[in-house]
């Protein structure tokens, strides 16, 4: 009776560990059915909301840098901006205004200039001109400085500073040129009449750019003796000859005024120097 409960117990012992099986098979069943549920879910989504989920996935993404070693990097497109409408030319009318303000602009600087230059224009040693191009201001070099030197003298220092005090207040372009007669000149400072007629002009842009005039404004040039305004022949002329000019540019879309002999468009500039103060030897010929 024991030999037959004791094969009994492992009969019935093999029996459910034959039945294990069933359990594996009944998950895998399960699983499988779940896998096809979702699948055929899949293939019935509507296409409106797949759609819209995939725009909004590409959007996510689009701005997003992946930097993963061998795959490919998103970057956001660049922004483009949207292009600048060109500007209206003016209207004849508004073109006349503009003109009239220029023009008016001008005007003024001139007079306060002949204002500040009275006494020096009334020895006839300084000249204003206007124009359509601009105001051409025309000093005698015997007035600014002692012959053969480039260093302002104390009346030239006060005179000068009332112009640039006028200049400054508007941002019309300004050329100074340095002239000489014809009579060389050859010093320990100054080896020709080039280098000196290029110091005394950037000596007297200097003076203005200390005086408040934005050196962006000015630009400093010497002719030397190869704009001259009348004949080198004898002393009058020569004296003539030997002056500074100051030319303010109009913007009004014409060129400015020159004074005879003075620089025209397309004229090269032979000289452009730094200002720098020199002593004159007492030999030196009157410039």
């Amino acid at each position: 009776m024991r030999r037959q409960r004791r094969h009994r117990q492992e009969d019935e012992a093999n029996r459910e560990n034959h039945d294990r099986w069933l359990v594996s098979y009944a998950d895998f069943i399960t699983l499988l059915f779940a896998f096809f549920v979702v699948m055929y879910s899949l293939s019935s989504v509507n296409e409106g909301k797949y759609r819209v989920l995939s725009d909004s996935l590409i959007n996510a993404f689009r701005n997003v840098t992946v930097n993963v070693p061998g795959d490919p990097v998103i970057v956001p497109p660049p922004a483009v901006a949207p292009p600048k409408p060109a500007p209206l030319p003016p209207t004849p009318d508004e073109e006349v205004e503009r003109r009239r303000r220029e023009y008016k602009r001008m005007t003024t600087m001139a007079e306060d200039i002949r204002g500040v230059l009275e006494p020096l224009m009334q020895g006839g040693q300084v000249q204003v001109s206007e124009g359509a191009r601009g105001i051409s201001v025309e000093i005698n070099a015997k007035v600014l400085f002692a012959p053969g030197d480039a260093v302002l003298s104390t009346p030239a220092v006060t005179a000068l500073r009332a112009v640039a005090e006028v200049l400054a207040r508007a941002d019309f372009p300004i050329t100074v040129e340095g002239h000489t007669d014809n009579l060389p000149i050859r010093t320990g400072r100054y080896p020709s009449n080039w280098e000196l007629s290029a110091v005394r002009a950037s000596t007297v842009v200097r003076l203005f750019i200390e005086s408040g005039v934005r050196g962006g404004r000015l630009t400093a040039a010497g002719y030397a003796d190869q704009r001259p305004i009348t004949d080198n022949t004898n002393e009058e002329g020569r004296a003539r000859n030997r002056r500074v000019t100051i030319l303010i540019e109009s913007m009004m879309g014409e060129p400015a005024p020159r004074a005879p002999g003075a620089i025209r468009e397309g004229d090269p500039i032979r000289a452009i120097l730094p200002a720098e103060a020199a002593e004159t030897p007492e030999s030196a010929p009157e410039r």
